[in-house]
């Protein structure tokens, strides 16, 4: 299916972009699967743990669950019941592997519970389960995400430490057949050695140290088999850009690159992307913590967006992940929306500024004007130039100033920002930089340099920030200053339009601010205001209020609500300003064609200029 749309952003939202539209619904079976998986483990669990459970009401119940309340059978129901609650996520997300490992686990427990207990029911119960997943494999066909053998530590980890701490429970549960009062000391050195296989130091009367060796010894074993596996399963890498890819991507924008000022942002290579089949159109994404996120409006032809979006959703769907987009514009918003069933919803205003309309003279100017001109007094000159016009020398210092006046230790950016500068692909992006006269010192490694800008292309007469760094040392207003020089010297290098910065809620912010504003609306206003403490919503909004822009809507696209907390912490993510990665001592270098170190991504934490999503 294919449609016409003009690119003209001025008009009004469409209805179906600030509207919500209902998409189709999820399927039910894997979620129930899932929950059922989830609360069988948790009975198996403490089935296998708490010798009292076996005797409780709960005991009817539990009789008919895999693997439960065997002569020895505390261990494979503990061991049947950790495995059940790995699974159970992966069957809620229609996990092909998942669905594998439910379908051998089950029969193995039909068999326990015939073998050991005699228990024709549980056997029953057990198959049935089986068989409802057998019944319904079509609904578990979902490929694996992107994955690393970093898994395997973390695992071991995360899942050793859990087995320590249910080994104490373990240990610790059997008061009355505990042979003399042993100290907590020795109880955790009988759980570690337990887990190895080997008996410890505390004892049991009756056939209680059998019960606890048994699971103790599963739990061990249950941590060695699944990190052996992690470590030595087949690897699937991280999205990266190909050459090809790149190139592919460089031609689209060269013919359509003017629609969107996100669209040389496509050209991170952290990315992947995903071609129309016409080859005219593509969309580019990073799946983080299982969702498919995805920023700006497609790359190229309109005409072929279509084709692109419906490549994007088949990719999802084959892996079951989460679809979302991040800062499309309206055209864009109302693709999306109408040719995936999906809801849109205003996420805030990128701040446009044209050119022959900018002028430092009138009242609303004033204080960037006197701003300016202080720090010219100061002995401050600028200059804005191509890429392909600075040297290698002065290339490589304003590189080394981006990296160390960044004043955070994570890398930040993602929808907005290209994450390298001075690529010999990118030879047509603009820096712009402050030099402060007479302070040029021998040992300092950025000489005279003081701020750094970096806008790139947008279409062939525009430009959109990606970067502002400063020397903290350096006078306050180096932003300021750098902004009205590159404003002043676009028409010297053919620009027209400048996209600046990314001001979330800014509606929210502008009209609550206002006389007469609703109590919901001074509540909203005040709880984004508390959050700008650390994600400078207003004054990135003020920051940017200052050049007199223009505002153009920017939208986020989600399957349901029920989503948004998870696109919400999976953008955070990609943005940087929350990280689940491993310690810089343990994290590895990707050898990557074009991974480069780019830690001028955006500028720190409590500096005007960075372009959130």
């Amino acid at each position: 299916m294919s449609v016409t749309l003009d690119g003209d952003k001025s008009g009004s939202v469409p209805n179906g972009v600030r509207k919500f539209v209902h998409g189709p619904r999820p399927e039910t079976v894997p979620a129930l699967v899932g929950a059922a998986c989830t609360a069988v483990g948790l009975i198996d669990v403490a089935a296998g743990v708490f010798p009292r459970f076996r005797h409780s009401r709960m005991h009817t119940l539990a009789e008919v669950l895999p693997g439960a309340l065997g002569p020895f059978a505390a261990a494979l129901s503990l061991s049947a019941g950790v495995l059940l609650l790995l699974l159970a996520h992966g069957l809620k997300r229609h996990k092909r592997r998942a669905w594998r490992a439910a379908v051998v686990l089950l029969p193995a427990g039909a068999v326990a519970q015939f073998t050991y207990r005699h228990s024709v029911l549980g056997a029953v119960v057990s198959l049935a389960l089986c068989y409802l997943l057998v019944r319904h494999r079509s609904e578990f066909a979902a490929l694996p995400d992107p994955r690393s053998r970093w898994r395997a530590l973390a695992n071991f980890v995360l899942l050793g430490a859990g087995s320590l701490g249910l080994g104490l429970v373990i240990v610790s549960v059997h008061p009355g057949r505990l042979v003399g009062n042993p100290s907590i000391a020795d109880r955790l050195q009988h759980v570690l050695y337990g887990l190895f296989g080997f008996e410890g130091p505390v004892d049991y009367a009756g056939d209680t140290s059998w019960t606890v060796a048994y699971s103790l010894g599963a739990l061990g074993l249950l941590t060695a088999v699944t990190t052996i596996y992690l470590a030595f399963r087949p690897e699937h890498p991280a999205a990266r850009l190909t050459e090809d890819d790149e190139a592919q991507l460089r031609a689209l924008l060269e013919r359509h690159g003017r629609r969107d000022s996100l669209g040389h942002f496509a050209l991170r290579r952290d990315k992947a992307v995903v071609f129309s089949p016409s080859g005219k159109a593509a969309v580019c994404y990073r799946v983080v913590s299982g969702v498919m996120l995805a920023s700006g409006d497609p790359i190229g032809d309109v005409e072929a967006w279509p084709g692109a979006i419906e490549r994007f959703m088949d990719e999802a769907r084959a892996h079951s992940w989460t679809p979302a987009v991040m800062g499309c514009s309206e055209t864009g918003g109302e693709v999306w929306t109408r040719e995936t069933g999906l809801d849109a919803l205003e996420l805030g205003d990128e701040a446009v500024v044209d050119v022959a309309d900018f002028s430092l003279a009138g009242r609303a100017m004033r204080n960037v004007r006197q701003m300016v001109k202080r720090i010219e007094r100061g002995g401050y000159e600028t200059r804005v130039r191509r890429v392909a016009d600075i040297g290698e020398t002065e290339l490589a210092r304003i590189r080394r100033a981006a990296a160390d006046w960044r004043g955070t230790d994570t890398e930040r950016g993602f929808s907005m920002a290209l994450g390298r500068i001075g690529d010999d692909a990118d030879r047509d992006c603009f820096v712009a930089t402050a030099h402060k006269a007479g302070e040029q010192d021998a040992e300092s490694p950025y000489g005279d340099l003081k701020a750094v800008l970096h806008f790139v292309p947008w279409g062939t007469d525009g430009m959109s920030l990606d970067l502002m760094r400063r020397d903290r040392a350096a006078d306050p207003g180096m932003n300021e200053l750098l902004i009205v020089a590159s404003l002043e010297a676009a028409p010297r290098l053919g620009i027209t339009r400048v996209s600046l910065n990314f001001a979330m809620f800014r509606s929210a912010l502008a009209r609550g601010e206002k006389l007469g504003a609703g109590p919901v609306l001074r509540v909203w206003r005040g709880l984004l205001v508390f959050l700008s403490r650390w994600f400078q919503i207003e004054s990135l909004y003020k920051f940017n209020a200052k050049f007199r822009p223009r505002w153009e809507p920017r939208f986020v696209v989600y399957r349901t609500a029920r989503d948004l907390p998870r696109i919400s912490l999976a953008a955070m993510q990609a943005e940087g300003f929350v990280s689940f990665a491993l310690p810089r001592p343990l994290a590895r270098r990707l050898p990557v064609r074009g991974r480069r170190p780019c830690p001028h991504v955006r500028a720190s934490a409590g500096e005007h200029g960075v372009r959130p999503a």
